[in-house]
């Protein structure tokens, strides 16, 4: 059975967006958000379906709580091994769930004042070496 429309091989038709003139085999039919629209468009023009618009169309199960959690064993209230410590003094963490280094500028941040709650075991360590360019 034949089909009742033209091959279309030499067709010439326009770009809905740009205007441009393009052989009507070369311009692709825009989607959004799943949807066909009567919009043909160049190659240029053609922006794929954006995911992010089918964002709540299908339900997810992204749940957030742990059923029947059980509490932190590890966890150290303060200090080091839950003593407080004088400035300048070293140790070493409890390696418990919280034991957490931070720091800012400079690294570790622990001065004077903060030593105790902020112990500084964070140490920049830097080396330089050497390098030899050959040039041919």
């Amino acid at each position: 059975m034949t089909s009742p429309y033209a091959s279309g091989k030499y067709s010439i038709a326009q770009c809905d967006r740009c205007g441009q003139r393009f052989k009507l085999k070369q311009l692709k039919v825009e989607v959004i958000k799943t949807k066909l629209y009567q919009l043909k468009v160049c190659e240029e023009c053609w922006d794929p379906d954006q995911p992010q618009l089918q964002l709540g169309m299908y339900p997810v199960n992204d749940p957030q709580a742990v059923y029947q959690p059980r509490p932190d064993t590890t966890y150290v209230a303060g200090g080091l091994n839950g003593l407080q410590l004088s400035p300048g003094s070293q140790g070493t963490p409890t390696g418990g769930s919280r034991d957490i280094q931070w720091g800012w500028y400079p690294i570790g941040g622990a001065g004077g004042f903060d030593a105790v709650l902020t112990p500084n075991y964070l140490v920049g360590t830097t080396s330089v070496g050497t390098v030899t360019v050959t040039v041919s």
